[in-house]
């Protein structure tokens, strides 16, 4: 049965401990999100030199839950980077100005970098129309993936989030999609069985970068018991 990616998200204060924590989880995964608003100092070229796995390069702004809270022209420094040294994704908020994503875009032309825009809602889940204007506007805007995550408080808004994919699927747009939360967990698994682009996993639970987010070990297990035919 095919699945979508398995991300390891890392907040390392440098590129020796994030190396080290990718070399212990490099099994379980299949690309590694790099946090760089965690970093004392974002070296995108040593990531690119120690880490052997694709990268995602994101630089989380504290408006969007992140830690960074520089000016957007220094946030989007590394991003650019990230593209002229072929990383395999930047993320970018879909809430950030547009000129920052033309930047990504224009940079985007000779790489072979794929832009993800992201959308995060820490506190609760919008009704359908709204998930579903995000979708289109993720797609118009110039993005190769989308990412909505949101906070389930029912499980309707799980299904909710899930829905997406399917709508996602209709317009041939890849996307992440599920929720934060307790009531949320299922999600992270369930989506890469119902055409998620990618799920994003911790190296431990208590090393989450995001509520309900389960370790690379804990997502092998579920896929590993729910792929075993014997």
């Amino acid at each position: 049965m095919t699945r979508g990616k398995i991300c390891m998200s890392v907040s390392a204060a440098d590129v020796d401990i994030l190396a080290r924590t990718v070399q212990e989880n490099s099994a379980l995964v299949d690309l590694v999100e790099i946090r760089l608003d965690a970093m004392s100092s974002p070296e995108v070229d040593r990531c690119m030199q120690m880490v052997h796995l694709p990268l995602l390069f994101t630089n989380r702004p504290i408006w969007e839950g992140g830690a960074f809270s520089g000016s957007e022209e220094e946030r989007l420094r590394p991003l650019l980077q990230a593209v002229e040294l072929q990383a395999a994704y930047v993320d970018l908020e879909l809430r950030s100005d547009q000129s920052l994503r033309e930047q990504l875009l224009e940079a985007k032309r000779s790489s072979t970098t794929r832009l993800i825009l992201s959308w995060h809602d820490f506190t609760s889940t919008p009704a359908t129309e709204k998930l579903t204007d995000l979708l289109r506007r993720m797609r118009t805007a110039g993005a190769d993936i989308g990412k909505i995550v949101t906070t389930a408080n029912t499980r309707d808004d799980v299904l909710r989030v899930l829905a997406l994919l399917r709508e996602a699927d209709k317009i041939a747009f890849p996307i992440s999609a599920f929720c934060m939360g307790t009531v949320g967990r299922i999600s992270r698994f369930a989506a890469i069985y119902l055409g998620g682009e990618m799920t994003y996993v911790a190296a431990s639970e208590d090393q989450a970068t995001a509520p309900g987010q389960l370790s690379a070990a804990r997502m092998n297990q579920l896929c590993t018991l729910f792929t075993d035919e014997h």
